[in-house]
This record gives structure tokens, C-alpha cells and sequence, in this order.
């Protein structure tokens, strides 16, 4: 266990700085490059390598299962919700210049909404995929051969 010291000390300096990266990528994405699918992809990768230095039961307990998948499922909702309200106040579906007082601000908001469900469900499910390979019992045993 003492070999990975180095590794796992590397790992947890690390990763604060991927996750604070993944928000700036997430809050950044309405100004310039990036959004919801960089940052939720960047965010994966940490919680990925969390599962690759620690090992992926050490990620399950952190991240279970259920939360993974009601993850993906608020970052649905939270997207498709955006441009249901759109429908709603007589909009077209992602239409977000009625959200705000002006048109400008309404804009503004229905992005960053619709980025935030963007960004929560692929980093749950970049996540949830990881964990179902990483788990996965081999087709062929050694027997086999």
C-alpha cells in the first residue's frame, strides 16, 4: 500500500484544482469557450481519477449509484424544464427572453440553466459510465483459455 504515496498524495492535491477548473470551465462557457458538456466532462475526469488512484468502491461510496443516476436525471430535467417554462409563458421551447425582467437578462438566465443540466448530467454520466466498465465481470475467464 506505502507505494502508492506518492500517487495518492499527488491525486488529492490534484483534484481540488480539476473540480474548481470544471466550474470556471461550467460559469465561463456564456463569455467564451466551454459550458455545460466541457465542465461536466472535466468534472468526471476527477471523480475518474479518484476511482483510478483509490479504487472504484472508494468512488461508489462517495458518489453511489443512485445519486449518479438522479443526477442525470435533475440535469435532464433542469434542461428540458428551461424550455418547458419557455412554452409556458407563450414562448418557443428555449426561448429564455421572458425569464427576466428584460429580454437580455432572460437570455442570460435560460443559458446558464440550461448549461448547469448540461454540465450535472454528463458529468453523471461520463461518471456512471466509468463505474459500469470498472465494475464489469470479464466475458472470458483465464480458465477459458
Amino acid at each position: 500500500m506505502h507505494h502508492h504515496l506518492i500517487l495518492r498524495v499527488v491525486a488529492k492535491l490534484l483534484l481540488p484544482f480539476i473540480l474548481l477548473y470544471a466550474l470556471y470551465v461550467q460559469w465561463h462557457g456564456d463569455y467564451g469557450p466551454g459550458g455545460g458538456f466541457q465542465a461536466g466532462v472535466i468534472f468526471a475526469v476527477g471523480f475518474i481519477l479518484y476511482a483510478l488512484v483509490y479504487g472504484v468502491d472508494a468512488l461508489v461510496r462517495v458518489v453511489p449509484r443512485g445519486v449518479l443516476v438522479g443526477a442525470m436525471a435533475v440535469g435532464l430535467l433542469l434542461y428540458a424544464g428551461t424550455g418547458v417554462v419557455s412554452l409556458f409563458l407563450g414562448l418557443d421551447y428555449l426561448d429564455y427572453s421572458r425569464l427576466a425582467h428584460d429580454p437580455v437578462h432572460g437570455q442570460e438566465w435560460g443559458i446558464l440553466l440550461v448549461e448547469l443540466g448540461v454540465g450535472i448530467a454528463v458529468a453523471a454520466a461520463m461518471t456512471a459510465i466509468f463505474v459500469a466498465f470498472a465494475t464489469r465481470e470479464p466475458d472470458i475467464d483465464d480458465e477459458d483459455w
